[in-house]
Protein backbone atom coordinates (compact mmCIF):
# COMPACT_ATOMS: atom_id res chain seq x y z
CA UNK A 1 0.00 0.00 0.00
CA UNK A 2 1.14 3.59 -0.99
CA UNK A 3 0.06 4.74 2.81
CA UNK A 4 -0.45 3.17 6.13
CA UNK A 5 -3.26 5.60 8.33
CA UNK A 6 -3.12 5.28 12.03
CA UNK A 7 -5.38 7.03 14.71
CA UNK A 8 -3.57 8.13 17.40
CA UNK A 9 -5.95 9.86 20.16
CA UNK A 10 -9.77 11.22 19.63
CA UNK A 11 -11.82 13.07 21.03
CA UNK A 12 -15.65 12.77 20.73
CA UNK A 13 -15.71 12.88 16.21
CA UNK A 14 -12.61 14.70 16.21
CA UNK A 15 -9.57 12.54 15.78
CA UNK A 16 -5.39 12.77 15.82
CA UNK A 17 -3.52 10.65 13.61
CA UNK A 18 -0.48 9.90 11.00
CA UNK A 19 -0.78 9.11 7.76
CA UNK A 20 2.63 6.90 6.39
CA UNK A 21 3.68 7.61 3.30
CA UNK A 22 6.69 6.69 1.13
CA UNK A 23 7.85 10.05 1.46
CA UNK A 24 7.57 11.03 4.82
CA UNK A 25 4.64 11.40 7.63
CA UNK A 26 1.80 13.34 7.63
CA UNK A 27 0.88 14.23 10.73
CA UNK A 28 -3.23 14.93 11.09
CA UNK A 29 -5.66 16.86 11.42
CA UNK A 30 -3.36 18.88 8.68
CA UNK A 31 -3.78 21.96 6.27
CA UNK A 32 -2.20 21.73 3.04
CA UNK A 33 -0.82 24.47 1.02
CA UNK A 34 -1.82 24.73 -2.40
CA UNK A 35 0.74 24.94 -5.26
CA UNK A 36 -1.44 24.75 -8.25
CA UNK A 37 1.33 25.53 -11.04
CA UNK A 38 4.21 23.39 -8.93
CA UNK A 39 4.67 26.01 -6.47
CA UNK A 40 3.04 27.60 -3.14
CA UNK A 41 2.74 31.21 -4.88
CA UNK A 42 5.78 33.80 -3.24
CA UNK A 43 7.09 30.51 -0.94
CA UNK A 44 10.30 28.55 -1.52
CA UNK A 45 9.89 25.39 -0.83
CA UNK A 46 13.03 25.44 1.85
CA UNK A 47 10.43 28.07 3.30
CA UNK A 48 7.63 25.63 3.46
CA UNK A 49 9.62 22.99 4.89
CA UNK A 50 11.17 25.54 7.77
CA UNK A 51 7.51 26.25 9.09
CA UNK A 52 6.95 22.23 9.13
CA UNK A 53 4.67 21.55 6.38
CA UNK A 54 4.55 18.01 5.63
CA UNK A 55 2.51 17.76 2.27
CA UNK A 56 1.45 20.03 -0.41
CA UNK A 57 -1.24 20.22 -3.25
CA UNK A 58 -0.70 20.50 -6.68
CA UNK A 59 -3.20 20.28 -9.68
CA UNK A 60 -3.01 17.80 -12.28
CA UNK A 61 -5.36 19.90 -14.68
CA UNK A 62 -3.26 23.40 -14.49
CA UNK A 63 0.24 20.96 -14.86
CA UNK A 64 -0.91 18.42 -17.57
CA UNK A 65 -2.07 21.94 -19.74
CA UNK A 66 1.45 23.61 -18.66
CA UNK A 67 4.00 22.90 -19.03
CA UNK A 68 2.68 19.66 -19.67
CA UNK A 69 3.13 16.07 -18.35
CA UNK A 70 6.13 15.02 -20.78
CA UNK A 71 7.81 17.91 -19.53
CA UNK A 72 7.57 16.82 -15.94
CA UNK A 73 8.08 13.31 -16.39
CA UNK A 74 11.62 14.24 -17.89
CA UNK A 75 12.39 15.72 -14.74
CA UNK A 76 12.34 12.74 -13.18
CA UNK A 77 8.19 13.78 -11.63
CA UNK A 78 6.70 16.68 -10.03
CA UNK A 79 8.58 16.15 -6.77
CA UNK A 80 11.88 16.37 -8.80
CA UNK A 81 10.70 19.15 -11.08
CA UNK A 82 9.71 21.33 -8.09
CA UNK A 83 12.14 20.50 -5.61
CA UNK A 84 10.26 19.56 -2.93
CA UNK A 85 11.23 15.76 -1.13
CA UNK A 86 8.41 15.45 0.74
CA UNK A 87 4.21 14.25 -0.06
CA UNK A 88 2.25 15.65 -3.23
CA UNK A 89 -1.10 15.39 -3.31
CA UNK A 90 -2.64 15.93 -6.78
CA UNK A 91 -6.07 17.28 -6.92
CA UNK A 92 -7.38 15.40 -10.90
CA UNK A 93 -8.27 18.97 -11.82
CA UNK A 94 -12.35 18.09 -12.11
CA UNK A 95 -13.17 21.10 -10.61
CA UNK A 96 -11.04 23.26 -13.24
CA UNK A 97 -12.54 21.74 -15.99
CA UNK A 98 -15.99 22.13 -15.33
CA UNK A 99 -15.52 26.12 -13.78
CA UNK A 100 -12.41 27.29 -16.08
CA UNK A 101 -12.95 25.83 -19.43
CA UNK A 102 -13.93 28.07 -22.13
CA UNK A 103 -16.10 25.59 -23.88
CA UNK A 104 -16.85 21.83 -22.34
CA UNK A 105 -19.06 18.60 -23.80
CA UNK A 106 -19.42 16.49 -20.85
CA UNK A 107 -20.39 12.71 -22.04
CA UNK A 108 -19.95 9.24 -19.91
CA UNK A 109 -16.13 8.43 -21.50
CA UNK A 110 -15.02 12.26 -20.21
CA UNK A 111 -14.82 15.80 -21.15
CA UNK A 112 -13.80 17.69 -24.18
CA UNK A 113 -13.15 21.01 -23.16
CA UNK A 114 -11.23 23.99 -24.63
CA UNK A 115 -7.92 25.43 -22.67
CA UNK A 116 -8.48 28.64 -20.54
CA UNK A 117 -4.82 29.63 -22.01
CA UNK A 118 -4.61 29.33 -25.69
CA UNK A 119 -8.13 27.70 -26.67
CA UNK A 120 -6.99 24.43 -27.91
CA UNK A 121 -8.94 21.28 -27.01
CA UNK A 122 -8.29 18.45 -25.22
CA UNK A 123 -10.21 15.73 -23.72
CA UNK A 124 -10.04 14.33 -20.60
CA UNK A 125 -11.14 10.91 -18.57
CA UNK A 126 -11.06 9.11 -15.87
CA UNK A 127 -8.56 7.05 -17.26
CA UNK A 128 -6.68 10.26 -18.76
CA UNK A 129 -6.23 12.07 -15.25
CA UNK A 130 -4.94 8.52 -13.66
CA UNK A 131 -1.85 8.54 -16.65
CA UNK A 132 -1.61 11.96 -15.78
CA UNK A 133 -0.76 11.93 -12.18
CA UNK A 134 1.13 8.25 -12.44
CA UNK A 135 3.23 10.95 -14.70
CA UNK A 136 3.47 13.50 -12.32
CA UNK A 137 4.44 10.93 -9.37
CA UNK A 138 2.21 12.51 -6.76
CA UNK A 139 2.00 10.43 -3.31
CA UNK A 140 -1.88 10.79 -3.29
CA UNK A 141 -4.11 11.31 -6.36
CA UNK A 142 -7.36 12.24 -6.69
CA UNK A 143 -9.79 10.85 -9.40
CA UNK A 144 -11.62 12.67 -11.93
CA UNK A 145 -14.76 13.62 -10.78
CA UNK A 146 -18.15 15.60 -11.93
CA UNK A 147 -18.40 18.68 -10.56
CA UNK A 148 -21.32 21.22 -11.03
CA UNK A 149 -21.88 24.54 -9.09
CA UNK A 150 -23.93 26.17 -6.57
CA UNK A 151 -26.98 26.34 -6.48
CA UNK A 152 -28.07 22.95 -8.51
CA UNK A 153 -31.38 21.48 -9.27
CA UNK A 154 -31.71 18.22 -7.82
CA UNK A 155 -31.67 16.13 -11.07
CA UNK A 156 -28.41 18.05 -12.37
CA UNK A 157 -26.71 16.96 -8.46
CA UNK A 158 -28.49 13.54 -8.97
CA UNK A 159 -26.72 13.02 -12.58
CA UNK A 160 -23.29 13.97 -11.36
CA UNK A 161 -22.82 12.61 -8.62
CA UNK A 162 -23.82 8.99 -9.84
CA UNK A 163 -20.98 9.93 -13.05
CA UNK A 164 -19.52 10.47 -9.99
CA UNK A 165 -19.32 7.10 -8.60
CA UNK A 166 -19.10 5.32 -11.94
CA UNK A 167 -15.87 7.26 -12.85
CA UNK A 168 -14.49 6.28 -9.04
CA UNK A 169 -14.90 2.95 -9.85
CA UNK A 170 -13.10 3.59 -13.83
CA UNK A 171 -10.54 5.53 -11.86
CA UNK A 172 -9.62 2.72 -9.66
CA UNK A 173 -9.53 0.00 -12.22
CA UNK A 174 -6.79 1.84 -14.54
CA UNK A 175 -4.88 2.59 -11.24
CA UNK A 176 -1.60 0.35 -11.32
CA UNK A 177 0.62 1.97 -9.32
CA UNK A 178 -1.37 1.18 -5.67
CA UNK A 179 2.08 0.77 -3.86
CA UNK A 180 3.50 4.06 -4.33
CA UNK A 181 0.54 6.07 -5.14
CA UNK A 182 -2.43 6.19 -3.62
CA UNK A 183 -6.31 6.92 -4.93
CA UNK A 184 -8.40 8.64 -3.05
CA UNK A 185 -12.41 8.87 -3.69
CA UNK A 186 -14.13 12.10 -3.94
CA UNK A 187 -17.99 12.08 -2.53
CA UNK A 188 -20.34 14.96 -4.16
CA UNK A 189 -23.97 15.57 -3.95
CA UNK A 190 -23.71 18.70 -3.58
CA UNK A 191 -26.52 20.45 -0.88
CA UNK A 192 -28.40 17.23 -1.23
CA UNK A 193 -28.10 15.54 1.98
CA UNK A 194 -29.66 11.84 0.81
CA UNK A 195 -27.24 12.41 -1.93
CA UNK A 196 -24.45 12.73 -0.26
CA UNK A 197 -25.51 9.61 1.97
CA UNK A 198 -25.56 7.68 -1.37
CA UNK A 199 -22.76 8.84 -2.37
CA UNK A 200 -20.78 7.86 0.59
CA UNK A 201 -21.96 4.83 1.00
CA UNK A 202 -21.49 3.71 -2.77
CA UNK A 203 -17.91 4.32 -2.93
CA UNK A 204 -17.27 3.31 0.66
CA UNK A 205 -17.90 -0.50 -0.60
CA UNK A 206 -14.89 -0.14 -3.36
CA UNK A 207 -12.24 0.16 -0.19
CA UNK A 208 -10.40 3.05 -1.67
CA UNK A 209 -7.23 4.12 0.61
CA UNK A 210 -8.79 7.87 1.80
CA UNK A 211 -11.87 9.74 0.79
CA UNK A 212 -12.71 13.45 0.19
CA UNK A 213 -15.52 15.41 0.33
CA UNK A 214 -15.65 17.27 -2.70
CA UNK A 215 -18.00 20.12 -4.30
CA UNK A 216 -18.04 22.06 -0.78
CA UNK A 217 -17.08 25.32 -0.14
CA UNK A 218 -18.44 26.87 -3.20
CA UNK A 219 -20.89 29.37 -2.13
CA UNK A 220 -22.81 27.27 -0.12
CA UNK A 221 -23.58 28.63 3.76
CA UNK A 222 -21.03 27.06 5.88
CA UNK A 223 -24.41 26.06 7.95
CA UNK A 224 -25.37 24.17 5.63
CA UNK A 225 -21.79 22.68 4.79
CA UNK A 226 -21.63 21.61 8.62
CA UNK A 227 -24.89 19.73 8.40
CA UNK A 228 -23.60 17.71 5.03
CA UNK A 229 -20.08 16.45 7.33
CA UNK A 230 -22.62 15.71 10.20
CA UNK A 231 -24.19 13.48 8.00
CA UNK A 232 -21.33 12.69 5.83
CA UNK A 233 -18.49 11.90 7.62
CA UNK A 234 -19.76 8.90 9.93
CA UNK A 235 -20.87 6.96 6.26
CA UNK A 236 -16.89 6.79 5.44
CA UNK A 237 -14.69 4.16 6.94
CA UNK A 238 -13.16 5.16 10.29
CA UNK A 239 -9.97 3.51 9.53
CA UNK A 240 -9.56 5.35 6.45
CA UNK A 241 -8.27 9.13 5.80
CA UNK A 242 -11.20 11.57 5.46
CA UNK A 243 -10.08 15.10 3.51
CA UNK A 244 -12.72 17.96 3.02
CA UNK A 245 -10.93 20.21 -0.39
CA UNK A 246 -11.36 23.82 -1.03
CA UNK A 247 -11.65 24.63 2.81
CA UNK A 248 -8.86 26.70 4.64
CA UNK A 249 -10.57 29.18 7.37
CA UNK A 250 -9.67 28.95 10.90
CA UNK A 251 -13.31 28.56 11.76
CA UNK A 252 -14.11 26.26 9.16
CA UNK A 253 -10.94 23.84 9.74
CA UNK A 254 -11.77 23.76 13.39
CA UNK A 255 -15.25 22.94 12.56
CA UNK A 256 -14.51 20.11 10.16
CA UNK A 257 -12.03 18.46 12.56
CA UNK A 258 -14.55 18.37 15.22
CA UNK A 259 -16.71 16.31 12.82
CA UNK A 260 -13.72 13.60 11.83
CA UNK A 261 -11.98 15.19 9.13
CA UNK A 262 -8.23 14.85 8.44
CA UNK A 263 -7.03 16.62 5.64
CA UNK A 264 -7.97 20.49 4.49
CA UNK A 265 -6.87 22.43 1.62
CA UNK A 266 -7.02 26.10 0.08
CA UNK A 267 -6.08 28.72 -1.93
CA UNK A 268 -7.39 31.03 0.54
CA UNK A 269 -4.58 31.97 3.04
CA UNK A 270 -1.91 32.55 0.09
CA UNK A 271 -4.61 34.73 -2.18
CA UNK A 272 -5.71 36.86 0.76
CA UNK A 273 -2.37 37.50 1.65
CA UNK A 274 -1.59 39.43 -1.85
CA UNK A 275 -4.04 41.79 -0.69
CA UNK A 276 -2.62 42.87 2.22
CA UNK A 277 -5.46 40.53 4.56
CA UNK A 278 -3.50 38.35 7.66
CA UNK A 279 -4.79 35.64 9.58
CA UNK A 280 -4.49 36.43 13.33
CA UNK A 281 -6.43 34.52 16.77
CA UNK A 282 -9.45 37.02 16.27
CA UNK A 283 -10.21 36.55 12.36
CA UNK A 284 -8.28 39.03 10.05
CA UNK A 285 -6.46 42.24 9.55
CA UNK A 286 -6.16 44.22 6.80
CA UNK A 287 -3.04 45.75 6.67
CA UNK A 288 -3.09 48.10 3.65
CA UNK A 289 -5.40 49.95 6.18
CA UNK A 290 -4.27 53.49 7.63
CA UNK A 291 -4.67 52.53 10.96
CA UNK A 292 -1.14 50.67 10.56
CA UNK A 293 0.63 53.12 8.82
CA UNK A 294 2.45 53.79 12.69
CA UNK A 295 1.88 50.41 14.19
CA UNK A 296 5.07 49.28 15.17
CA UNK A 297 3.49 45.66 16.42
CA UNK A 298 4.16 42.79 14.70
CA UNK A 299 1.66 40.84 12.75
CA UNK A 300 0.11 38.91 15.99
CA UNK A 301 2.53 39.76 19.02
CA UNK A 302 3.86 36.27 20.34
CA UNK A 303 3.91 34.76 16.72
CA UNK A 304 7.34 33.13 15.99
CA UNK A 305 7.00 32.94 12.53
CA UNK A 306 10.00 34.97 10.10
CA UNK A 307 7.37 38.21 9.13
CA UNK A 308 6.31 38.55 13.53
CA UNK A 309 9.93 38.03 14.63
CA UNK A 310 11.55 40.42 12.17
CA UNK A 311 9.15 43.07 10.87
CA UNK A 312 6.22 45.57 11.93
CA UNK A 313 2.56 45.88 10.56
CA UNK A 314 3.98 50.08 9.69
CA UNK A 315 6.90 48.19 7.41
CA UNK A 316 4.81 45.70 5.95
CA UNK A 317 1.93 48.04 5.08
CA UNK A 318 4.60 50.28 3.44
CA UNK A 319 6.11 47.42 1.60
CA UNK A 320 2.27 46.22 0.27
CA UNK A 321 1.47 50.14 -0.60
CA UNK A 322 4.61 50.53 -2.34
CA UNK A 323 4.13 47.49 -4.63
CA UNK A 324 6.80 45.64 -3.22
CA UNK A 325 7.23 41.75 -3.50
CA UNK A 326 8.40 41.11 -0.10
CA UNK A 327 5.05 42.49 1.67
CA UNK A 328 3.31 39.91 -0.27
CA UNK A 329 5.76 37.43 1.00
CA UNK A 330 5.88 38.12 4.30
CA UNK A 331 1.94 37.98 4.36
CA UNK A 332 2.12 34.93 2.50
CA UNK A 333 4.65 33.64 5.02
CA UNK A 334 2.80 34.57 8.24
CA UNK A 335 -0.80 33.20 6.84
CA UNK A 336 0.55 29.97 5.94
CA UNK A 337 2.65 29.47 9.34
CA UNK A 338 -0.53 30.71 10.97
CA UNK A 339 -2.32 27.65 9.53
CA UNK A 340 0.19 25.11 10.41
CA UNK A 341 0.63 26.03 13.80
CA UNK A 342 -3.31 26.12 14.37
CA UNK A 343 -4.00 22.89 13.27
CA UNK A 344 -0.83 21.62 15.67
CA UNK A 345 -2.50 23.23 18.41
CA UNK A 346 -5.72 21.80 17.57
CA UNK A 347 -3.88 17.95 17.09
CA UNK A 348 -1.80 18.76 20.76
CA UNK A 349 -5.16 19.59 22.12
CA UNK A 350 -7.26 16.45 20.67
CA UNK A 351 -4.05 14.43 22.17
CA UNK A 352 -4.55 16.19 25.90
CA UNK A 353 -8.27 15.18 25.48
CA UNK A 354 -8.64 19.36 25.55
CA UNK A 355 -10.30 19.90 22.40
CA UNK A 356 -13.93 21.02 23.57
CA UNK A 357 -11.85 23.64 26.19
CA UNK A 358 -9.73 24.80 22.67
CA UNK A 359 -13.16 24.90 20.69
CA UNK A 360 -14.69 27.32 23.43
CA UNK A 361 -11.98 29.79 23.78
CA UNK A 362 -11.73 30.33 19.76
CA UNK A 363 -15.01 30.78 19.25
CA UNK A 364 -15.51 33.13 22.31
CA UNK A 365 -12.43 35.15 20.91
CA UNK A 366 -13.53 34.98 17.27
CA UNK A 367 -16.92 35.86 18.22
CA UNK A 368 -16.28 39.27 20.47
CA UNK A 369 -13.80 40.15 17.53
CA UNK A 370 -16.70 39.53 15.09
CA UNK A 371 -18.91 41.83 17.01
CA UNK A 372 -16.45 44.27 17.65
CA UNK A 373 -16.20 45.08 14.37
CA UNK A 374 -14.02 44.52 11.18
CA UNK A 375 -10.68 46.38 10.75
CA UNK A 376 -11.47 47.85 7.51
CA UNK A 377 -11.53 51.55 7.02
Amino acid sequence: MAIDFAVTGREDNARAGEIKTNRGVIETPSFMPVGTQATVKAMTPEELEGMGVQILLGNAYHLYLRPGTEVIGQAGGLHRFMHWPRPILTDSGGFQVFSLSAKRDVAEEGVTFRSHHDGSTHFYSPEKAVEVQNILGSDIMMPFDHVIGYPATEEETLEAMERTIRWAERSRNHHRNTDKQALFAIVQGGTFIHLREKCCRELAKMDFPGYALGGLSVGEPKEVMYQILDRSVPLLPADKPRYLMGVGSADALLEGVMRGVDLFDCVLPTRIARNGRVMVAEGYLTLRNARYKRDMRPIEPGCTCYACRHYSRAYIRHLLKSNEILGLRLTSHHNLFFLKNFMAEIREAILEKRLAQFYEKFWARYRSAQQAGSDEE
